[in-house]
């Protein structure tokens, strides 16, 4: 089953078009990293996704339903600069918001929550900095707190937005060795400009600029990596049949 397919998806902003005449389908439980130039559309990708955005041509489906539908089914991880780090927030409240869907009348959790919170937080390395400010935190630490608010909520589908960059080696480790624990359990799309972790975790890369090129790992040229997003010498795995089916299909 496809856990997420685009139909000849466009979008546009203020007129500026983005993406293009995209058509891809994910298999269930693939990791698949995406990468591409600043400004190329992969966060756009993401929100998309999520439904945070609505396409300007065409059509998503999550699990064969609409992005917001499929919501509380996605988790999402994004780079911790872009948190108010002055915004007063345990720890612990920020890891509990994964779950906010499972709130009673009376905004409180269930006890199961905030034990899984709580092993969760163990899992990370974060119990002893549960009841400090968030914004306290290192940015690796940081990190590892909002990958723990993701997976809280037990989600199909993990999206991660250049979740590693710029956070120290130990923590990016523990980060990347939790998603490879989770590889078959989840869909997994990791935006990232390491091509080191590319090559060696995921199962398909997506290159993203305005429109996307799919490829097996081994077939990523070193020179993307210096941001040469170039048309490489082996072919993009493309599956082209009518219009209306996907462009890439990951068997």
């Amino acid at each position: 089953m496809n856990a997420i397919s685009l139909f000849q998806l466009s979008f546009s902003y203020d007129s500026i078009e983005i993406l293009k005449n995209i058509s891809l389908a994910i298999p269930q439980g693939k990791f698949v990293g995406i990468i591409g130039p600043n400004g190329g559309g992969k966060t756009t990708l993401l929100k998309l996704i999520m439904g945070f955005f609505k396409p300007t041509k065409g059509k998503i489906s999550i699990f064969k339903e609409t992005p917001i539908k499929s919501r509380t089914k996605i988790g999402y991880v994004p780079q911790s600069y872009r948190f108010d780090k002055d915004f007063p927030i345990t720890v612990e409240e920020l890891v509990l918001l994964g779950a906010l869907s499972k709130t009673s009348i009376f905004g409180t959790y269930p006890k199961t929550i905030k034990e899984k919170a709580h092993d969760l937080l163990k899992e990370f390395d974060l119990i002893d900095h549960m009841k400090k400010p968030f914004g306290a935190l290192s940015g690796g630490m940081a990190q590892k707190a909002l990958l723990a608010r993701a997976l809280l909520n037990d989600p199909d589908i993990l999206l991660l937005d250049e979740a590693t960059a710029n956070i120290d080696p130990l923590s990016t480790t523990v980060i990347l060795e939790k998603l490879e624990k989770l590889k078959s359990q989840k869909t997994i799309l990791l935006v990232t400009h390491d091509l080191k972790t590319v090559v060696e975790k995921v199962d398909l890369v997506l290159c993203v600029q305005q429109s996307i090129s799919s490829y097996l790992p081994e077939e990523i040229c070193k020179h993307f990596g210096f941001g040469l997003y170039h048309t490489p010498l082996i072919e993009p795995l493309k599956h082209i049949k009518k219009a209306d089916e996907p462009l890439f299909v990951l068997k």
